[in-house]
């Protein structure tokens, strides 16, 4: 790698410091039941016997419900040889017993009793995992470059994978097998950077994943009948590719730089050009429009003046005109006037001699009419004076036959009916004399209708001869 440059590269500081915290915030936390630290230069106690068993079981308590120490949260109930191992449904789990070639129990997230003196497990996480890359590299320019990137990677066949791993760590189970396969990705990684140009690296990272991603599943997945590992490769991924050296950084980012500054230069030139050329452009514009403007201005000034002579002119001429019109008008008026007023003078004389010889044609006509009139009236009159008689004649001889044809109940009954009329219109006597006749009291009802029986009777005796002395003259 080429020896540090009297600068310092801010950019890879920053990626290296980004790259330890976030491993630090993926590293697994160390359970609570851990012993304490050494101190320095202290040396550990030898491990017992039963060490590593107490430590699988939680501190070898005699009785209760404890937690195994480590990454994942394995419980362990009952006392002695009757214990039940609780493992989480995420974490795998291989069960083994002393003369037994193959495992009592494997899998994911299966419980199983457990003796001590026979039985042994292990628990191993089941999440996937990261693994963090820092890879110094030298390009085929031979200058250092720093890859960054991660691998994820998850336990497919846990049955393969617990007989050539190695999880044994009771704190990180995980941490062995995450150096290993972070050693071969970093050897994959120069590998391929080394035969790659500065150029090419920081440009495209796809070879650089694409060699990376072939290694580690030929290891991990296997190929061709190998079963690998019994893990699977969930993704691999490239972040940064930064130059070690801050001056070949500087210099590879100078052509950019300069090619950036020299398009903004001109981007800079062309833009003042065209603001100028439109300042110009504007200038000329406003220009002519102002000189288009005052020409507008004197044309329309020279036609309002041109149009208000004319409308004077013409009003003048108007005027002039309408006064003879008035003047020959008036003068015409006026022989018009005399000559209406000659013609109405004869018509007038003419009228009134049509009219009082009309009078006199009226006068004599109505004296005429007037004696004819006066024959017919005195004609009219006669006849129907000769009318009327004849129509009283017929009246008098019509009531004389209906008189004739009453009988004497009937005239008893109208007389006695009219009597309160007849009564009424009597005058009223200064004097009352009663005689009497035949013995009957003539101021009585009945010596009253006596003597108007007797009246009727001689009124019936008078119409007769009334009506006998009649025809004669009827047939005359």
């Amino acid at each position: 790698m080429n020896a540090p440059d009297q600068g310092s590269n801010t950019y890879l500081e920053k990626v290296v410091a980004q790259q330890a915290e976030l491993e630090g915030d993926l590293r697994a936390r160390r359970s609570s039941s851990a012993p304490p630290p050494l101190a320095p230069g202290a040396v550990p106690p030898p491990p017992g016997p039963l060490a590593k068993r107490d430590r699988a079981l939680g501190g070898g308590a005699p009785a209760g419900e404890r937690s195994a120490p480590g990454p994942v949260d394995v419980r362990i109930s009952g006392f002695w040889r009757w214990r039940n191992v609780l493992v989480p449904p995420n974490a795998f789990v291989v069960h083994t017993r002393r003369g037994r070639d193959e495992p009592l129990h494997i899998g994911l997230g299966v419980s199983f009793r457990f003796n001590p003196s026979t039985d042994s497990f292990l628990v191993v996480p089941g999440a996937t995992q990261t693994i963090l890359i820092n890879a110094y590299c030298i390009c085929r320019e031979l200058q250092g470059v720093l890859v960054q990137g991660y691998v994820q990677w998850i336990v497919q066949d846990f049955g393969t994978a617990y007989r050539k791993l190695d999880f044994g760590d009771a704190d990180d189970p995980m941490r062995l097998v995450n150096l290993q396969l972070r050693e071969q990705a970093e050897a994959a990684i120069k590998d391929k950077v080394a035969t790659m140009g500065v150029r090419d690296v920081l440009s495209d990272k796809q070879p650089i994943i694409e060699e990376l991603t072939a290694r580690l599943r030929g290891v991990a997945e296997g190929q061709e009948g190998d079963e690998g590992l019994g893990l699977r490769i969930v993704t691999v991924q490239i972040k940064e590719a930064v130059v070690s050296s801050s001056r070949l950084w500087e210099n590879l980012q100078k052509p950019y730089r300069a090619e950036q500054g020299q398009i903004a230069r001109l981007a800079e030139l062309e833009a003042a050009e065209a603001v100028a050329q439109r300042e110009m452009a504007a200038a000329r514009i406003k220009e002519t429009q102002r000189l288009e403007h005052e020409r507008e201005l004197a044309e329309l000034r020279a036609r309002n003046e041109s149009r208000l002579f004319d409308t004077e002119a013409a009003e003048k001429l108007r005027r002039t005109k309408r006064e003879h019109d008035d003047t020959r008008e008036v003068a015409e008026l006026q022989t018009e006037t005399t000559r209406h007023a000659l013609l109405m003078e004869r018509e007038r004389h003419a009228e009134e001699a049509e009219t009082g010889r009309l009078r006199i044609e009226r006068d004599h006509e109505l004296a005429r009419l007037s004696a004819e009139g006066e024959a017919a009236v005195a004609e009219l009159r006669a006849r129907s004076r000769h009318e009327q008689e004849l129509l009283d004649l017929e009246r008098e001889g019509a009531r004389a036959a209906l008189e004739n044809e009453r009988t004497p109940a009937a005239l008893q009954a109208r007389l006695i009916t009219e009597l309160p009329h007849i009564m009424a219109r009597l005058p009223k006597p200064d004097e009352l004399r009663t005689i009497t006749v035949n013995g009957v009291d003539q101021t009585s009802a009945a010596g009253l209708v006596t003597q108007l029986a007797a009246v009727v009777g001689a009124l019936r005796a008078a119409a007769g001869d009334s009506a006998g002395d009649a025809s004669p003259r009827a047939g005359t």
